[in-house]
């Protein structure tokens, strides 16, 4: 299997290449616009065949490769159901497979940082975007965010994951490339809690700045920029 696992530095994002090998299918998992050329250098590379490209929610940090990857590829473009994107090819619901060549992964619904937060399972590994972070989680105060929400997604959810599935998240801001459900179980300081209530308070307490693209990357997003829509 290609599992390539790229790194914005601006925005601190993820981004996913994924193919059952060499001159086969791919998919791409958020991509960051202005890595496009990156992300089309590598499929050349390794005479990948990018078919469908994903985004785990409406980003707010970054504008999204999504619409772009679509036009030079002719991808189709996929999100969940509950996504406030214009440029959808495929909507999916929770608890849908999601295929390319020897390749599946199921959708979760996992909404509570954004109400359109999906995550991906791929046998051993979830793709959790902001939902669940490497010893942290989404913040809920924007984008019909929801702690409660956030609540049940982790701890009825993810958590529920077996614990040696490898979580490879949206972001991470100190350098760790993956964490596993057990150690979010034991190590996450935000998932040391014993109720919902409990969780809310914290999460809706931590007085954060939104982030600074937030005004330009929502939008831009939801209408599905392309670069030529941004330079």
């Amino acid at each position: 299997m290609i599992f390539e696992q790229l790194f914005d530095t601006k925005s601190s994002t993820y981004t996913y290449i994924i193919a059952s090998g060499k001159g086969r299918e791919a998919l791409i998992i958020d991509p960051v616009i202005e890595n496009s050329d990156q992300y089309i250098k590598i499929l050349k590379n390794l005479d990948l065949k990018l078919v469908k490209v994903m985004d785990t929610h409406i980003h707010a940090d970054h504008i999204s490769g999504l619409n772009e990857l679509s036009k030079r590829t002719k991808c189709t473009k996929i999100m969940g159901e509950k996504s406030s994107s214009e440029v959808l090819d495929i909507r999916v619901k929770d608890n849908e497979k999601i295929k390319i060549e020897n390749i599946e992964l199921i959708s979760m619904y996992t909404p509570g940082h954004t109400d359109c937060s999906y995550s991906f399972l791929m046998n051993d590994r979830v793709f959790t975007g902001d939902a669940l972070l490497i010893n942290g989680t989404g913040r809920t105060d924007f984008q019909n965010g929801s702690s409660l929400d956030a609540y049940n997604s982790l701890f009825n959810k993810l958590l529920k994951l077996p614990e040696k599935t490898l979580v490879f998240p949206a972001h991470d801001y100190n350098g760790k490339k993956y964490s596993t459900i057990e150690s979010e179980k034991h190590n996450n300081p935000r998932l040391q809690v014993n109720s919902a209530d409990e969780y809310a308070e914290i999460m809706n307490n931590l007085d954060l700045e939104n982030p600074k693209m937030m005004d330009i990357a929502v939008p831009a997003n939801v209408k599905g920029f392309t670069l030529d829509q941004i330079n």
